[in-house]
């Protein structure tokens, strides 16, 4: 009998992880990406020149290949045509309704309201709507319906800054429609969960520090974030009633929230592992649970091994934007030798940072 098959969506630094694990797990890896010289391309056993978002195309070569699994980690966009495939060809999944709604910022907020679940309020946004009748208080977030990686994200105090965000934020969506919510207070957090078969594990709560207004591009993550055990179990319970709001039973979440005293409120759910290497590095390093290996665990429709007692290590990244956050970089290196484990920084840092997808570099450590 032959190896089994995975398919993998994703091809970039974010799915490399993935790729050599499915490899390392005796799995044939076939890798589905845009040819742009990216390292899974060379990595794959066997790769294809196919845009993710071509979901029946994919499908087809998927049925032709035989594949017993389907995934891809740190992609909302990856995240539609994976479960597409997997709903199609009878494989673990979310389904095609699920996948709507936790990959559409509007949709979602429509669910957690209808369920209770605790959210901002939240306006949909496209040509024809009349910014005069919005009924929301400054300041105010304006976001994409259908992006991740803080592309588009605006805070705006007044009627002219709103006008001027909306149009952005447009621009960036697939759909061309935006979301106008309340700005909620408080310290950010990110949680990361794995399911099966709508039972939800949870693996770590990471502290995220972001550039803050008006655009929030995160400039690091640490775990696991230093809150009380008492907010943790509160931010467990939201957290889980919100994936079966969500519909999220099969594979990795990543669940964006705020905290301000003893109010949780969500921001947004991601059926998916954390991207900035919170899934792929931070929770094996913070926790001692290989993330990656679950993940393609489930994809292959087996339940993943997740101990009852996770470690606590010390572990984060932070993000490179400038030369200064070289200095830091050097500075970290002295005071903490032997700590970074993974390192990354461009020879150029003169193109200023947007988003969080041009950002100059990064380094990895544990404590």
């Amino acid at each position: 009998m032959g190896k089994k098959k995975i398919a993998i969506l994703g091809a970039a630094l974010f799915q490399a992880p993935a790729i050599a694990k499915a490899k390392e797990m005796g799995l044939e890896t076939h890798v589905f990406a845009w040819k742009t010289g990216d390292m899974g391309e060379k990595m794959a056993d066997f790769f294809y020149p196919i845009s993710i978002r071509d979901k029946d195309e994919i499908l087809e070569e998927c049925r032709r290949i035989g594949i017993d699994g389907i995934t891809s980690i740190a992609s909302d966009l990856a995240m539609e045509t994976v479960n597409y495939v997997a709903e199609k060809m009878g494989l673990p999944g979310n389904s095609i309704e699920a996948t709507r709604i936790s990959t559409n910022k509007h949709w979602m907020r429509e669910a957690f309201e209808k369920n209770g679940d605790p959210s901002p309020r939240s306006i949909l946004v496209d040509s024809a709507t009349d910014i005069d009748e919005i009924d929301l208080e400054f300041p105010l977030i304006v976001k994409p319906t259908d992006r991740s990686g803080s592309r588009g994200v605006h805070k705006v105090h007044d009627k002219r800054q709103l006008r001027d965000a909306i149009v952005r934020a447009r621009e960036y969506s697939f759909e061309n429609k935006a979301v106008v919510e309340e700005f909620v207070e408080g310290d950010e957090y990110s949680i990361e969960y794995i399911s099966f078969e709508g039972r939800h594990y949870f693996l770590a709560v990471t502290q995220k520090m972001t550039t803050g207004a008006p655009f929030f591009i995160e400039t690091g993550h640490r775990e696991p974030a230093p809150i009380p055990p008492e907010t943790e179990e509160a931010i467990k319970k939201i957290c889980e009633h919100a994936l079966d709001t969500l519909q999220l039973n099969y594979g990795a979440a990543h669940i964006e929230l705020k905290v301000d005293g003893d109010r949780i409120r969500l921001i947004e759910i991601g059926g998916r592992m954390g991207g900035d290497f919170i899934g792929s590095d931070l929770v094996e390093l913070s926790t001692g649970y290989d993330f990656v290996k679950g993940v393609i665990d489930v994809a292959m429709g087996n339940a993943p091994e997740v101990p009852s007692e996770l470690k606590r290590d010390k572990a984060g990244v932070n993000f490179i934007f400038n030369a200064e956050d070289v200095a830091a970089y050097e500075e970290f290196k002295k005071e903490h030798p032997g700590t970074i484990l993974k390192e990354h920084i461009d020879s150029d840092l003169s193109d200023v940072v947007t988003d969080s997808s041009n950002r100059h570099g990064y380094y990895i450590f544990k404590f």
